[in-house]
């Protein structure tokens, strides 16, 4: 059965100056918003995961990691049409330069934003973690976010 087994994420919190930047996808309802990264393949490290996912979603040579800082899990509640299950790894980065250079690979990315902290609230981010993005800082020790889940 496809989608029985849970799905390995990985995803960068990439800083760029006081900003976080973000991807936008359309989904059925509107856009959402994501950290840029993307499934783990089979026999692939998180961090060459990680480092082919920005440059196919972000067009960048992966700087520096730290981490992963947070792990969260997205499992659809079982009363819904869907079965899914994502494990998603979030690593850190800061990134200096221009935006001008970001240029995406990935059919599913829309678009991309430098967001504010303060403007996180006021937006679709999947998973929803504004609150953990909004206080981590560098050198905050690992942590578990728990399920969360938005259709």
């Amino acid at each position: 059965m496809r989608g029985a087994e849970p799905r390995i994420r990985v995803s960068a919190l990439l800083r760029w100056g006081d900003g976080i930047l973000l991807c936008r996808h359309s989904k059925l309802g509107g856009d959402v918003w994501l950290l840029p990264g993307g499934g783990v393949q089979l026999g692939e490290t998180l961090t060459d995961a990680l480092d082919r996912e920005l440059a196919e979603e972000v067009g960048i040579a992966a700087p520096p990691y730290e981490g992963p800082i947070a792990i969260v899990d997205s499992i659809a509640p079982k009363r819904t049409f869907v079965s899914k299950h994502v494990v998603h790894m979030i690593f850190a980065c800061d990134v200096g330069g221009s935006l001008e250079a970001v240029n995406s690979q990935d059919a599913a990315v829309r678009g991309h934003r430098i967001f504010a902290l303060d403007e996180l609230d006021g937006i679709v981010l999947h998973p929803p973690i504004q609150r953990f993005l909004q206080r981590w800082q560098s050198g905050d020790p690992a942590v578990y976010l728990g399920a969360m889940w938005l259709p």
